[in-house]
């Protein structure tokens, strides 16, 4: 983390066959951080202010057989291909894995979700053309 805010590098995903991580640093000077003023190194405690946390929308709480699709990444969700297209998934519709459940827009690119597990949509999370977070709740399904 040291050497992403040394070189203002934001976000940073490696993936292998072994898993993905991904690390997005508050302090590389994304949209999505908050300023940090210096602080005298002899300053006491109680001077020194922290940036606010960021607020994340809360998950609703999944049942044992439920399971919650989150955001590989910072987005715009689209639950269809185009304004006019019907979407991937409803509420109550049935779903195999690797289904396109939706597309999250990230950097001009249109990128499809899909399906991590078979069951049942019980609820879409996102309203079309809101922003997402890494990790925010999307779906939640039923197995």
């Amino acid at each position: 983390m040291e050497l992403m805010n040394k070189h203002r590098i934001g976000d940073l995903e490696w993936e292998t066959d072994d898993g993905r991580v991904a690390l997005r640093s508050l302090s590389a000077g994304s949209v999505h951080t908050a300023p940090v003023a210096p602080v005298a190194a002899a300053a006491p405690a109680a001077a020194s202010v922290a940036p606010p946390a960021p607020v994340a929308k809360p998950a609703p709480a999944a049942a044992s057989n439920q399971k919650q699709i989150t955001s590989p990444f910072v987005g715009t969700f689209y639950r269809s291909a185009s304004p006019t297209a019907q979407p991937y998934v409803k509420e109550g519709q049935s779903i195999k894995r690797g289904d396109v459940l939706c597309i999250i827009e990230a950097m001009k690119l249109m990128n499809e979700i899909e399906a991590e597990v078979s069951g049942k949509i019980v609820k879409v999370l996102v309203e079309n053309g809101s922003p997402v977070e890494f990790g925010e709740p999307l779906f939640v399904i039923e197995s």
